[in-house]
């Protein structure tokens, strides 16, 4: 017998931890990144057909002090690598980011001196949607997944020991461009 049996109707328990994750689970607000082909895409997800809406995604926001969530949708160029990065460095914490595209993730068949080999060697990214463009409804379900991810992080001090961590990781990681892969 614990104390949910003498709590009146009406009353639930939760922890705060609980309550913040629910919170940040669902109230992604995405800021405008589209590069290319599949921002075409990204706007379609938006529209009655598709309707992102429900999932309160209607609204891209223009600002990034207003954005939470970074969709780099298309191929990213050296030349815009740098405001790219300055738009996820005005972004507040938490933030995530989704690669979208076959290009935004790897190059794409652009593997030439302009594109960047993948958005990954700019900004952390959480999702990768792969796809040459992808569809809106794959663009919703990696919203999901990144959803789930989101439900899972710990609050406060927990995560951003967790991010130290990762990014730690990420820079002790070999570099791509010495990845010789199974036939070195």
């Amino acid at each position: 017998m614990g104390i949910e049996d003498s709590l009146p109707a009406g009353v639930g328990l939760a922890s705060i931890e609980a309550v913040l994750d629910l919170a940040r689970k669902h109230s992604q607000w995405p800021v405008t990144m589209g590069l290319a082909c599949c921002s075409i895409e990204m706007m379609a997800a938006g529209t009655p057909r598709f309707d992102m809406a429900r999932f309160g995604l209607e609204v891209f926001r223009a600002s990034p002090r207003h954005a939470d969530l970074m969709i780099v949708s298309g191929r990213l160029s050296h030349k815009m690598a740098p405001i790219v990065r300055r738009v996820y460095d005005s972004m507040p914490e938490p933030k995530w980011v989704i690669s979208m595209g076959a290009c935004a993730s790897t190059g794409g068949m652009f593997n030439n001196y302009a594109v960047v080999q993948g958005c990954d060697h700019v900004v952390p990214v959480d999702v990768y949607l792969p796809g040459c463009p992808p569809r809106p409804e794959a663009l919703i379900n990696a919203i999901m997944v990144l959803r789930e991810q989101i439900g899972k992080e710990p609050v406060g001090a927990h995560r951003i020991e967790v991010a130290r961590k990762a990014e730690e990781a990420a820079l002790a990681a070999t570099p791509t461009h010495l990845m010789k892969g199974l036939l070195a």
